[in-house]
């Protein structure tokens, strides 16, 4: 038979690996604990900033704020040679104040000013800018003053009693400005009167020779009311040079009259 293994061997080289296990440690070794909370905290938050900052891309630089230029304003048809006769020419606003409230001309007996939405050139004629029959005459016709723009005062005439009425204007067409459409008005009032059944006439004549007349009576436009009274309307050209005349007037049925108020006559781009 043969022989059996010995026993004794193998139980010394068991002891002997035993014996090197024992010396390899069981776990994985412990962190180092001999580092304080702050520190860790405090490396840990080192870290984050760096990573941020790194991730941050660079700030512009901030531009200064720079107000924006002024827009010249547009220089109005003529302009040079209407504010010539402005009652004060020496005012440095005046581009200003014609695109908004307008100026005074020939001491008071005009007004120009510029229209906002088409920038064209607009007058009024006041009473006192136009030829009235008989208005000097206190039993015929009665001027009195009326604020027109703020504390500024112009004159309108009321007719007292006449049976010859006749109002003109006359006013120069290269003022205006060119390949507009304009129109003309009589800025009037009526107060309870008489003398008012035959109608009375309008008449525009330009410097072309052209002529426009119409027929309106005064009984039928409301009371106690500013009130348009329109003349005519005509194309402004440049080669339509010269004064253009406009009237108002009632002279052959010999009624007398008396109710009506003029402030002036509008010459304006057709509205």
């Amino acid at each position: 038979m043969g022989n059996k293994p010995s026993l004794e061997g193998t139980s010394a080289q068991v002891a002997e690996v035993s014996k090197e296990d024992t010396k390899k440690p069981t776990t994985e070794s412990a962190p180092d604990v001999s580092k304080t909370y702050e520190e860790l905290v405090g490396s840990n938050s080192r870290t984050i900033a760096e990573v941020s900052k790194a991730k941050e891309k660079p700030s512009k630089p901030v531009e200064e704020w720079k107000e924006p230029a002024t827009i010249p304003k547009k220089i109005p048809h003529m302009y040079q040679a209407i504010i010539k006769q402005a009652d004060d020419p020496s005012d440095g606003g005046l581009l200003d104040k014609i695109q908004s409230s307008g100026i005074f001309l020939n001491n008071k007996k005009q007004k120009y000013w510029v229209e906002k939405k088409s920038g064209c050139n607009c007058f009024m004629l006041f009473a006192r800018g136009l030829l009235i029959t008989w208005s000097e005459n206190q039993n015929f016709w009665q001027w009195v003053s009326l604020k027109e723009t703020g504390d500024e005062e112009i004159e309108i005439a009321s007719l007292l009693n006449v049976c010859w009425l006749e109002v003109h204007g006359r006013f120069e067409t290269s003022y205006l400005t060119p390949g507009i459409m304009y129109e003309v008005v009589f800025m009037v009032m009526m107060e309870p009167g008489y003398g008012w059944a035959k109608p009375v006439n309008l008449r525009l004549r330009l410097p072309n020779g052209y002529v426009k007349q119409s027929e309106l009576c005064l009984i039928e436009i409301p009371k106690r009311q500013w009130t348009e009274l329109k003349v005519g309307e005509f194309m402004a050209e440049s080669n339509l040079a010269g004064e253009m005349e406009f009237s108002l007037y009632e002279y052959e049925g010999g009624h007398w009259k008396r109710g009506l108020t003029i402030k002036g006559a509008v010459i304006r781009p057709k509205k």
